[in-house]
């Protein structure tokens, strides 16, 4: 079912916490909020679910106005970020919970409640506390709790905030298996781009109560409409380039570039992994730092008065104090603030 939120606006405070706000989740997609601490995206999160009422603006859920609709009676499910698990009852009772608050005959809750915990892949542990299970699965079993009253749209906050590196990899890939498997409309807060970039359908990137941009993931990271989701959304080199006709050069590096930009200086956002580097004894650039990563090495480079860094393939033999050449294959340029 497809999520509107039109002009919504909320002050919390004195302060204006989402600014006149416009979004459309279409049925079945997952969409991010993706941004820092007080940007306004838990905010938005509990207006849809109905914590929190709008000071202005609509909500609508499949067309529905639900604005003035109380949390239990509106067509949404929230997953908190704490999960929320009731310790002293099983899965079985913390799933059932809800089902047993709307009255359901005992039959067709104990019908219901197997099912979901088959869609997360935990009816091994039906009769388990939480506190006997891992994070990754108290995370499930929170995810089956709202599946089961069967919303139109799922809501989760920064859901795998609680688990460790590596389990929320593997989560995180469960949590979009099983949306794209139940079909759900679902809107995912989080601060993590990672997390965001690689689930999501669309991404709505929030600074200071607005959303700068709402693009695919891909258009986010590739081509940033704003100089905050550039330098927000994964590692960017922010540089000043000289822009006459269509060349664009810092200093003495040249930079693909395609579209529009006046002449003059313009500041330019380019990837670490868009920048090419050779050992060059008359290169324009300096290897000031190595930093091996794993898979790959990150340089610094001493370009002028830039500092840029580089990504390259891990077997690159080149130390602090190689001169080098560069080679900038992409730039991103953004409209102005």
């Amino acid at each position: 079912m497809s999520l509107h939120i039109e002009s919504v606006s909320k002050v919390l405070g004195g302060r204006t916490i989402v600014d006149d706000m416009d979004l459309v989740v279409e049925t079945g997609q997952l969409v991010s909020l993706l941004g820092p601490s007080g940007c306004g995206k838990t905010t938005t999160l509990r207006m849809i679910g109905g914590f929190l009422k709008p000071d202005s603006g609509r909500l609508l859920i499949d067309g529905q106005d639900v604005t003035g609709i109380s949390p239990e009676r509106r067509p949404t499910a929230m997953v908190f970020q704490n999960y929320a698990l009731w310790p002293h009852m099983t899965v079985f009772k913390n799933i059932a919970f809800g089902l047993r608050l709307r009255k359901l005959p005992k039959a067709e809750i104990r019908a219901k409640v197997e099912e979901v915990l088959n869609t997360v892949n935990l009816s091994h542990h039906i009769d388990s506390y939480p506190g006997r299970i891992s994070g990754g699965e108290q995370q499930r079993v929170a995810l089956a709790r709202a599946l089961v009253l069967e919303p139109k749209v799922l809501l989760l906050d920064e859901p795998l905030s609680n688990l460790d590196a590596k389990l929320r990899e593997r989560v995180r890939d469960d949590i979009r298996e099983i949306q794209q498997r139940v079909g759900i409309t679902t809107v995912l807060v989080t601060h993590d781009q990672d997390e965001a970039l690689s689930i999501s359908d669309r991404v709505a990137v929030m600074t200071g109560g607005r959303i700068d941009q709402y693009d695919p993931p891909a258009v986010v990271y590739r081509a940033p409409r704003t100089k905050f989701v550039a330098d927000f959304v994964g590692t960017m080199n922010l540089l000043t380039a000289t822009v006459h006709g269509d060349q664009l050069a810092v200093g003495e590096v040249k930079v693909a570039f395609h579209g529009e930009a006046e002449d003059g200086e313009q500041e330019i956002g380019v990837r670490p992994e868009d920048v090419k580097v050779s050992a060059d004894a008359d290169g324009p650039a300096t290897v000031t730092r190595v930093i091996h990563r794993g898979h790959y090495t990150e340089l610094v480079l001493s370009l002028g008065e830039e500092r840029l860094r580089a990504f390259v393939s891990t077997g690159a033999e080149l130390v602090e104090g190689t001169a080098v050449r560069v080679e900038i294959a992409r730039a991103a340029v953004w409209e102005a603030s």
